[in-house]
């Protein structure tokens, strides 16, 4: 079992950087999967980024691509989500997301088993 924890949310302006971080309290995150998922009240859930684990391969959410990379740090059993350019459509809750999903169900929440609790970032002038 894996305890995914998230850090590094908070307030920041229009075309500001940010970087959530995604560590494993518990177990580790070797031959998993991860996600970063966002959600704002009253929407479902919305896919932000995929990381293997193993091999480091990333994917994103078409809404974030060009803007937000997803990283490792093997010896920190820590994932990392660097956001750029970010604007006020950006605001959420950011969630950590393990699991095995297969390349067609990267995308959907259902393919993931152990989530976090979550770190609200907010876009805002």
């Amino acid at each position: 079992q894996v305890q995914p924890v998230e850090a590094g949310g908070g307030l920041v302006q229009p075309g500001d950087s940010l970087t959530l971080s995604c560590a494993a309290t518990a177990g580790t995150f070797s031959g998993y999967k991860l996600a970063w998922f966002r959600q704002v009240p009253g929407k479902d859930r919305e896919f932000v980024a995929y990381l293997n684990w193993s091999d480091g391969r990333t994917y994103y959410g078409d809404s974030v691509k060009g803007r937000f990379a997803a990283s490792r740090d093997r010896a920190k059993n820590t994932m990392y989500l660097q956001m750029n350019s970010l604007n006020r459509e950006d605001t959420a809750v950011y969630y950590c997301a393990v699991g095995r999903p297969i390349l067609s169900s990267l995308r959907y929440e259902t393919s993931y088993y152990y989530w976090g609790q979550g770190t609200q970032v907010t876009v805002s002038s």
